[in-house]
C-alpha cells in the first residue's frame, strides 16, 4: 500500500469513526434527555446521577480515558475553579463527579448542546455586562450554597490548551459571601482543578494535535467535534488541588492568582507526565504568561 492509499484509507476509516461515534452520542442523549428533563422538575436526586453515569459512558463511547490526581474536596459546599481547554471539558469533568457549570448565556442558545447544558442545570452569564455581576454571584452562591457542586472556568474562554490563561476573580467573589447564619457563618471552599490533554492513540500529545481538542477561537463547533471524533481515542489528566478559602488567600484577585497557578502547574506536570501533583506552597507570583512554556523548557 502506497502512501496515497494509505491516507485515503486512514481518511475513511476517520469519518466511518467519526459517523459512529456521534450517532451514539446524539443517540444516547436523546434517550436521556426526557428522564433528565422529569427528574430536573421534580427536583429528584437522579438528576445530579444521570448526567454523571451519561458522561462516563459518552466518554467510554469517544474513546476518553481519564485519568484523575489528588483528591476532590467533598465535606460540603464547593466551587470549582478550573482552566477551560475544549467542549470535552464538560463530559471530562462531568465523568469525573457530580456536577454543574457555570456557561456564558449564548451557550443556553445553542441547538442540542444548550438543551443538554440546561438539563445538567448549567448557570448561564453574561461575562461583558458588569452590572450583573452582582446578580449572577448571589445566584451562582445559592446553588453552591444549597449543596451544588458548580464549576466555573475563571479564564472567561477556553485556550489552546498548551497554556492556562489568566483566571479572573469577578464572579469568585462568591467566596466572599459566607455560608449559614451569622452565629455560625463558613467560608465558601474553593477548589481549583487542571485539564490537561496528554496523549493520542496512546502517544503524547504534542502541540501539532493538541488544537484537534482544544476549542478556542473562531473555532466552529461541530466541524471541531467532527474532527475530534474521527481520531484515537484520547488521555485527559483532571487534577484536584488543595481546597482553598479566601480567607486563607486574602482576597478575591489573590484567590483568583491561586487558581490559576495550581491550574497551570497541573497542567505543565500533566504534559510533562509528572505523577507527583504539589497543592503546598504554589504562590500568586507563579502565575503569569509563559509560564508553563517556561516550566517545560526546565
Amino acid at each position: 500500500m502506497n502512501e496515497t492509499t494509505a491516507k485515503r484509507v486512514g481518511k475513511l476509516l476517520g469519518t466511518l469513526r467519526a459517523s459512529i461515534l456521534l450517532t451514539g452520542f446524539i443517540g444516547s442523549a436523546l434517550l436521556l434527555m426526557p428522564l433528565q428533563w422529569v427528574c430536573v422538575k421534580l427536583g429528584l436526586p437522579a438528576s445530579k446521577s444521570i448526567p454523571l453515569y451519561f458522561h462516563r459512558w459518552l466518554c467510554r463511547l469517544i474513546g476518553i480515558r481519564v485519568h484523575v490526581k489528588g483528591a476532590l474536596y467533598d465535606d460540603g459546599p464547593c466551587l470549582m475553579a478550573s482552566n477551560h481547554v475544549s467542549w470535552l471539558d464538560i463530559p471530562v469533568l462531568s465523568s469525573a463527579m457530580a456536577c454543574s457549570f457555570v456557561a456564558k448565556k449564548e451557550v443556553g442558545a445553542w441547538p442540542f448542546f444548550g438543551t443538554l447544558a440546561r438539563l445538567q442545570q448549567t448557570v448561564f452569564v453574561e461575562r461583558d455586562r458588569r452590572a450583573k455581576v452582582g446578580e449572577q454571584r448571589n445566584e451562582i452562591y445559592a446553588r453552591v450554597a444549597g449543596g451544588d457542586r458548580l464549576v466555573l472556568f475563571p479564564e472567561g474562554t477556553s485556550g489552546d490548551g498548551n497554556r492556562v490563561l489568566p483566571f479572573k476573580s469577578a464572579l469568585m467573589s462568591v467566596a466572599e459571601m459566607g455560608l449559614g447564619d451569622e452565629t455560625e457563618s463558613q467560608p465558601v471552599v474553593v477548589q481549583p482543578v487542571s485539564i490537561a490533554y496528554t496523549k493520542l492513540s496512546g502517544l503524547p500529545m504534542t502541540r501539532r494535535f493538541r488544537p484537534f481538542f482544544a476549542w478556542y477561537g473562531d473555532m466552529e463547533l461541530f466541524p471541531h467535534l467532527w474532527e475530534a471524533f474521527s481520531l484515537g481515542p484520547i488521555d485527559v489528566v483532571v487534577a484536584f488541588h488543595e481546597p482553598v478559602t479566601l480567607t486563607e488567600r486574602g482576597n478575591r484577585k489573590q484567590l483568583a492568582a491561586y487558581c490559576g497557578a495550581c491550574s497551570a502547574e497541573g497542567l505543565v506536570r500533566a504534559v510533562m507526565g509528572r505523577e507527583e501533583i504539589p497543592v503546598e506552597g504554589l504562590k500568586p507570583a507563579f502565575f503569569g504568561a509563559g509560564e508553563p512554556e517556561r516550566l517545560a523548557a526546565e
